[in-house]
């Protein structure tokens, strides 16, 4: 048994919408137990509402950095913010010093999938900035390996990384995630809870 936490921030579904996804792909594994949580809202109610932020999401929030050392592996989803990882799941991260002072989160697996709006804006750098604090944790990073085929598929545009999953959004939102980054994400999903199983055992 191998268990897989898929932590994520979303304001407006979309980086929910691939959480699930790649949760999906994690729980199709045989033995993997997956859960998913968020990372806490820092804006202000309020603001977040006449933003139209999506506050209506299903997954319970994280309890305490401390609850990370429990998982073989951790999944991170974020939209991007100029390239880095949205300052709420920054938040989170920086609250872990004392995991990462105690070596909790070392030779686990480590991934990451994000939203953009546009096909340049910034999905892999925001990824790698992911994986660079997970690499300071210690954790063995995962990405999506070309035998994805999704990856390859030039038939629409379309998210989807070497790096990690991604979706695009459009500048106001409205495009949700298409079946092809739905795919990849699965794929990373299951991708990452092989891996754990593997170390894990």
């Amino acid at each position: 048994m191998s268990k897989v936490l898929v932590l994520y921030y979303s304001s407006y579904g979309h980086v929910e919408t691939m959480a699930n996804a790649v949760a999906e792909g994690a729980g199709s594994v045989a033995g993997t137990e997956v859960d998913i949580r968020r990372v806490p809202e820092l804006v202000p109610e309020d603001v977040a509402e006449k933003s139209g932020y999506k506050t209506d999401q299903g997954a319970p929030l994280i309890e305490s950095p401390d609850v990370l050392a429990a998982y073989d592996a951790i999944i991170v989803g974020t939209p991007t913010r100029f390239g880095n990882m949205a300052s709420q799941m920054r938040n989170f991260w920086d609250m872990t010093g004392g995991p990462w002072a105690q070596g909790k989160l070392i030779g686990k697996v480590g991934s990451a999938f994000t939203s953009t709006a546009t096909q340049h804006g910034g999905q892999e750098t925001t990824l790698t900035s992911i994986h660079t604090t997970l690499l300071h944790h210690g954790m063995v990073i995962a990405g999506v390996p070309y035998s994805c085929a999704e990856l390859a598929n030039m038939d629409e545009i379309t998210g989807g990384t070497p790096y990690g999953a991604s979706t695009l959004a459009e500048a106001d939102g409205a495009r949700t995630p298409s079946e092809n980054e739905l795919a990849i994400a699965r794929f990373q999903g299951k991708h990452v809870a092989e891996l754990a199983a593997k170390l894990a055992s």
